[in-house]
């Protein structure tokens, strides 16, 4: 089972996005991953289509500094499939460093 980092708001404008995530969030991802944490599934709140790259980086850059931990981000969607993503991801040990919005 992974472990989850919810977060629920994030700026709209998408460089102000990022730029609020590693101000607030890098850190303590980076804490969890540091200790006993061997699946991490960062749940973000949803986002239009300008807003992907910077979540790809962000879970591409998090699975390679921390490999062989798992690391994924995800997009939330309904509490149901964000619920089975992240259900998925917790039982997929092949699956890291990937961003995957969460379609209802």
């Amino acid at each position: 089972m992974a472990e989850v980092y919810s977060i629920d708001d994030l700026p709209a404008v998408p460089l102000d996005a990022a730029a609020a995530f590693q101000e607030s969030h890098l850190q303590p991802i980076r804490d969890l991953l540091s200790g006993d944490a061997a699946a991490l599934v960062v749940v973000l709140p949803p986002a239009p289509k300008d807003h992907d790259d910077w979540r790809r980086a962000i879970a591409r850059d998090l699975g390679r500094a921390f490999a062989p931990k798992r690391v994924n981000v995800i997009a939330r969607g309904s509490d149901r499939a964000t619920g089975k993503l992240v259900e998925y991801l917790g039982g997929a040990p092949g699956i890291t460093g990937q961003y995957l919005p969460t379609h209802d």
